[in-house]
């Protein structure tokens, strides 16, 4: 019996062996990840390539904003100043009298 106990202890051993061998394979796979993933991290938020794009958004903004500004305006002037006067001018040269 003692034979077969030892036997026994010895296979399990073995496979309790593997299964730490493999579970020691597992956390140093888990564990390069981890650390590709930090580099990554650590590399994506110390990078400053992505500034340029906020300065830029905030021109285009601001060029719209002036842009509207600029055509309302016309728009105003167009409207109160000039067509008033244009269209008076029209009526007057078609009642030419002379």
């Amino acid at each position: 019996m003692s034979n077969l106990r030892c036997k026994t202890e010895k296979i399990n051993n073995i496979k309790i062996m593997e299964v730490l061998k493999k579970m020691k394979k597992l956390m140093n796979k888990v564990q390069e990840k981890m650390m590709r993933v930090g580099i990554v991290t650590r590399n994506v938020m110390t990078s400053t390539s992505g500034e340029g794009f906020v300065d830029s958004a905030v021109k285009i903004l601001i060029s719209v904003v002036i842009g509207a500004l600029l055509l309302a305006g016309l728009y105003k002037l167009f409207g109160d100043t000039i067509l008033p006067t244009l269209t008076q001018r029209i009526k007057d040269m078609f009642n030419f009298a002379g």
